[in-house]
């Protein structure tokens, strides 16, 4: 077994020829800031510079998450200035994950859900523990999950149950994951390790050549899906710092119902305000 130190937000170690990217934030249900995303980056470059992997395999630390996704520390300091330095790094390690050579394993227990789940649907392989569940949480905070989820999810589980997830932030726990086609498998929780253990000796035990190739093949179609990205990139921009934003992730820290009703009201306000003014400047031919 080897590691690499200079980390603080995640491990990286190599054994038996795979690589473990663990997120360490147990503290906040392994959620990643910026600092998160640029070491998992770099750990993922570590690994097309060792040819020698046959697999990597991305987790989180302790017993309650693999990750809530996006820290709201750090989301609540984006706006429309500097939204493009959150954006492209979630853009960077998706691309990573999705440009290495081996295939990326998600090894998933607890809350996958956000940015977790985007992540998840990034990597090429899934396999869950019993108490593993999947959701995008965007909706209820008043965030977008346009880096990914609404690239991959009505291809995977279908348009219908893509937007049940997105629009109704329903969560799907792991035995129904795996019905919809969402997830590899679910095992229970005391197996989940020696489970993915034993896809990666699997891995191990196939052409490295023809996993590259064929990855690269069935990356194709999906590979279309870039200016998706960038367009959602874009229209996520727009939305990290405006009031709706902030009221929503401030209510998830105050443990209370987010009001996003006063915003509707006010926008109704400002209609009727535009609709009098139209109708005082319309002056008959």
């Amino acid at each position: 077994m080897s590691s690499a130190g200079g980390y603080t937000d995640i491990s990286f170690h190599t054994a038996e020829h795979t690589a473990w990217i663990t997120i360490q934030r147990p503290h906040v249900r392994n959620a990643f800031r910026e600092k998160t995303l640029d070491e998992i980056a770099d750990a993922l470059w570590r690994v097309r510079e060792d040819p020698s992997l046959a697999s990597v395999v991305i987790t989180g630390e302790g017993d309650k998450a693999f990750s809530a996704g996006g820290d709201f520390a750090a989301m609540m300091r984006l706006n429309r200035a500097n939204a493009h330095m959150w954006n492209d790094r979630m853009l960077k390690v998706a691309m990573a994950i999705r440009g290495l050579p081996v295939p990326v394993i998600a090894m998933v227990h607890g809350a996958c859900v956000g940015g977790g789940n985007e992540l998840a649907l990034w990597c090429d392989l899934v396999i869950a523990a019993d108490d593993a569940y999947f959701g995008q949480s965007g909706a209820r905070v008043g965030a977008c999950p346009t880096v990914g989820a609404t690239q991959y999810l009505p291809r995977i589980i279908g348009e219908r149950l893509a937007r049940d997830m997105i629009f109704l932030a329903r969560r799907f726990p792991a035995d129904e994951a795996e019905r919809i086609g969402l997830i590899n498998k679910v095992v229970p929780k005391a197996d989940l390790h020696k489970e993915t253990e034993a896809w990666c000796r699997t891995l191990v035990g196939h052409s490295a050549q023809t996993l590259r190739a064929t990855k690269k093949s069935m990356n194709f179609e999906s590979d279309e899906l870039y200016a998706s990205w960038q367009h959602g990139m874009e229209l996520l921009a727009h939305i990290w710092g405006t009031e709706e934003s902030l009221e929503g992730m401030q209510a998830f820290l105050d443990k209370r119902e987010p009001d996003f009703q006063q915003f509707r009201e006010r926008n109704r306000e400002r209609v009727a305000e535009y609709l009098t003014a139209q109708d005082r400047d319309d002056v008959p031919d």
